[in-house]
């Protein structure tokens, strides 16, 4: 199997790029795009997300420097009030979460989701909207249940994002597969490559997901990933919407992976309808055992 090196750091902290598609976009409708970035942690708050000094984060930083490099606005919030308003101003909604999203947490004082603002985004999606999810989205609202076990109902945003968080072991270097070589953004990747990274251990899947990378699991050190190979990244169409997420996104550098950014670049660009590609569900294909969550 070709392995791809995807270790190197890119040195600019933009994911600008020349294949960020959304200008042409742009000049055709004679409208700037626009993309709300929500980050608002009811759980765990990832240092890429943290704001210090009522500064912008990391990873709110870069995504601002690409908007404002291809002409896309990028809105940066924690207020989850922000879903009562109007969420068709957006041509994208992109979440870093954590936690039940609708809980008041009063250690940052982030005002929460309100359940009909649940109800919104899920409805918004499914109206034809993007979505992107970003490494911790998929631990927010968990399913009731097992937290190592599939259930056959898991929670309605669970279902769009197509996956969830189960837990995670100690970060190290690990395989990532290439299973859709086609999707935009992944024509670089060859047809695997090893990353160091906090690699999340995942479960209820959604049978339609387009998988895009998978996560190799012979060799990991750590109990949750004694289990065969399972996806990481993943595109699937939600109703009128689209969906993509990606494991990918724990630690500073990969936000200023070159890789990572194109990946992510590609993600945009198809749930923002820029582009199309081959989403056929390949779940049973791909990552036959999937579901199994132990050897």
């Amino acid at each position: 199997m070709q392995r791809r090196d995807f270790l190197r750091t890119a040195g600019a902290a933009t994911l600008g790029l020349s294949a960020f598609p959304l200008g042409r976009a742009r000049a055709a409708q004679d409208s700037k795009k626009k993309i709300l970035y929500f980050t608002r942690s009811a759980g765990f708050e990832h240092s890429v997300v943290r704001r210090v000094d009522g500064k912008l984060s990391h990873s709110e930083q870069i995504m601002t420097d690409v908007g404002r490099e291809q002409g896309v606005e990028v809105v940066c919030s924690k207020d989850g009030r922000v879903f009562d308003g109007n969420l068709d101003q957006f041509d994208a909604i992109a979440f870093y979460t954590s936690g039940d999203l609708t809980r008041p947490e009063t250690k940052r004082n982030n005002p929460p989701m309100t359940p009909q603002g649940k109800q919104n985004l899920l409805d918004a999606v499914a109206g034809g909207k993007g979505f992107v999810a970003f490494h911790a989205a998929t631990d927010s609202f968990h399913t009731p249940g097992g937290r190592n076990e599939n259930q056959a109902q898991p929670d309605p945003y669970i279902a769009m994002v197509g996956g969830e968080f189960i837990t995670h072991g100690p970060q190290q270097v690990a395989t990532m597969r290439v299973a859709s070589q086609g999707f935009p953004g992944c024509k670089d990747l060859g047809q695997s490559f090893a990353l160091r990274e906090e690699w999340y251990a995942l479960k209820n899947f959604n049978p339609d997901i387009h998988v895009i990378l998978v996560q190799e699991t012979e060799g990991m050190q750590g109990g949750c990933y004694q289990r065969p190979p399972f996806p990481a990244t993943w595109a699937r169409k939600h109703g009128k919407g689209r969906v993509f997420h990606t494991s990918l996104g724990h630690r500073e550098d990969i936000w200023t992976n070159e890789l990572f950014q194109q990946l992510v670049i590609g993600g945009f660009s198809w749930v923002m309808k820029e582009v199309e590609a081959d989403v056929t569900p390949n779940l049973k294909q791909v990552t036959p055992n999937a579901g199994q969550l132990t050897q």
